[in-house]
């Protein structure tokens, strides 16, 4: 009983952290769309969309962490969606945006920015926040899908298959 408790716990904090961490970057990276439409100042039009695709990973992030954990919270047995099946598949989805992401930028960046050395990047300061959030919040989904893919294998085992819930 005591993983049961520890999944009934650590389900809400660790999807609040995500929502939490995901809205920051939201945040930055709307707050950065919005400065490269207005004054188009970005060094190349890969940074632009990256940034871009950044929003779109921290709106589909924040979306679905919420529907998941509003499930959770509700029913965490007996429902579909809250199934480790569902969310096996919603977390290695989100996992493959995030990782595409969090890589995009660093790549683009360099892997960090020195603000005080450096002439290429208007947004300096913000532009690391959105690699080190990017990879914080990619971290973050690790853990839980390592969490998810070990009651999957449980529920298995314990002949529930893997549509099981993620608590007994």
């Amino acid at each position: 009983m005591g993983m049961d408790n520890a999944i009934r716990r650590g389900h809400p904090i660790t999807f609040g952290l995500i929502i939490v961490f995901s809205i920051i970057e939201l945040a930055i990276s709307a707050w950065l769309t919005s400065r490269f439409n207005s004054h188009h100042n970005y060094s190349s039009v890969t940074e632009r969309d990256r940034v871009r695709y950044v929003l779109f990973c921290c709106t589909w992030t924040i979306l679905f962490s919420a529907l998941y954990l509003i499930l959770f919270l509700h029913s965490a047995t007996g429902s579909v969606l809250t199934s480790v099946a569902s969310h096996f598949v919603f977390l290695a989805f989100t996992w493959l945006l995030w990782v595409a992401a969090a890589a995009s930028v660093t790549q683009m960046i360099g892997g960090g920015l020195n603000c005080k050395t450096q002439e290429i990047f208007v947004y300096c300061g913000q532009l690391n926040a959105l690699e080190g959030f990017a990879w914080l919040i990619w971290i973050l989904l690790t853990f839980l899908l390592i969490v998810v893919l070990i009651r999957g294998i449980s529920a298995a085992r314990r002949g529930d298959g893997y549509g099981g819930s993620l608590v007994v």
